[in-house]
């Protein structure tokens, strides 16, 4: 992972165990008057000027996913290692300025035509590692990370391959955050680090931020045969649609509710199993209220001894990225016992009456979670795993766990 609050995975997972927000104002950002929006963004000290921003920090997260999974791809069939990695937004060389007769077309680098699609970051990537399995690359809003997600497992399940790089990154585009003002859904507030308040009474929007998390998925006979660390078991996973509006949400949350009851059902889990459910929680009144009525509705009366929490008050809306770097962040909250607070939630909204984690992360040695990802354009998807707690092919719990200052 890289993040607006940490370089690489352990970084990241520490500083959201303590409730670390890297929200600020921004400066530089296109035609956008400085400190005019928030955001959360990723600092790149060797930032290259000619290869687009998501690009170097999918490259940067997928090189420590790599690292950390100890593959020798000299030892295995990379016909059937597979990439899914999530659109981003291509080269602005699409777009153009009209100044009178002449028309100057705004480009990132030198070479834009190597990066006007979408899929040019999986491309690229899956290139440099040699890897010849099936390529995905979703655009589906705040959801892609999760859809990619839930392709490779599917891949894998349907014998296409044994194994996978699957992940997401963003930054914040002049486009989007321009767009996204306008239909004013951003936060603002004069502490830049107390704007996001998912689940919060004053809550009043999200903030846009920066950051790529990626993972190596396996077949777990594949996993096994070669003596991989395991984080997690991905139990389940389910992808449904809202056909309501573009943006709105239907505040009965009836697809949602049916979302998580489907993913509960294909994962042989029930709702008391679940003991820690991520959300997406964007600090939207529509979204927070839409997500726990959800909840409620899929997991009646055991929706009252089951966590949830945001992690967007501290990384900001990742947007395409956010599932990935959500359910890294989920599944290191397996590994070591501790479920990351919603930061900002001091006053909490009677409609969001569940136990939100408010402000202060909390130790319990939780075995499932569920991630969730609700989406613009009605995208609704929900990924189900396990604690891997096999001790030598997995990670034990610390000795100590801190509990967040």
């Amino acid at each position: 992972m890289i993040t607006s609050i940490g370089r690489d995975r352990e970084s990241t997972w520490r500083a959201a165990q303590r409730g670390e927000c890297g929200i600020r104002r921004m400066t530089n950002l296109g035609p956008i008057p400085d400190n005019m929006v928030l955001g959360a963004p990723v600092d790149l000290p060797n930032q290259n000027p000619d290869v687009m921003k998501p690009m170097q920090l999918n490259d940067i997260a997928a090189e420590e996913a790599m690292r950390d999974s100890q593959i020798d791809l000299s030892d295995v069939d990379l016909d059937r290692f597979g990439c899914a990695i999530s659109g981003h937004m291509g080269d602005a060389a699409g777009r153009s300025v009209i100044e009178g007769r002449k028309i100057n077309w705004i480009t990132t680098g030198n070479q834009w035509w190597k990066q006007l699609y979408p899929n040019t970051s999986c491309g690229q990537i899956a290139n440099r590692y040699g890897l010849m399995g099936p390529r995905i690359c979703h655009s589906t809003a705040c959801a892609s990370g999760l859809v990619d997600m839930l392709s490779a497992v599917r891949a894998i399940r349907d014998n296409q391959c044994d194994i996978a790089l699957v992940g997401s990154g963003e930054t914040i585009d002049p486009l989007f955050a321009a767009g996204f003002r306008s239909m004013r859904v951003l936060s603002d507030s004069e502490d830049p680090k107390n704007s996001c308040r998912p689940f919060d009474k004053n809550r009043n929007g999200f903030v846009m931020g920066e950051g790529s998390a990626m993972f190596v998925i396996e077949r777990l006979s594949h996993a096994m045969a070669r003596g991989a660390k395991i984080y997690a078991e991905i139990l389940g996973c389910r992808c449904l649609s809202e056909a309501h509006h573009v943006t709105g949400l239907d505040m009965e949350s009836i697809a949602l509710e049916r979302l998580l009851t489907d993913t509960l059902r294909v994962s042989d889990l029930t709702p008391r199993d679940i003991e820690y459910v991520n959300c997406h929680g964007t600090g939207t009144k529509q979204n927070d209220i839409n997500e726990i009525r959800g909840i409620r509705g899929a997991f009646g009366i055991q929706a009252q001894r089951t966590c949830v929490s945001s992690l967007k008050s501290m990384l900001g809306h990742l947007v395409n990225a956010s599932g990935s770097v959500e359910l890294a962040i989920t599944t290191l909250a397996l590994r070591d016992g501790f479920i990351p607070p919603t930061s900002n939630l001091r006053t909490p909204d009677p409609e969001c009456d569940l136990d939100c984690i408010p402000q202060v992360g909390r130790q319990l040695k939780a075995q499932h979670a569920l991630k969730l990802s609700v989406a613009f354009g009605g995208h609704l998807v929900a990924v189900a795993i396990r604690r891997w707690n096999k001790a030598a092919s997995g990670f034990g719990y610390p000795e100590e766990i801190r509990r967040a200052a």
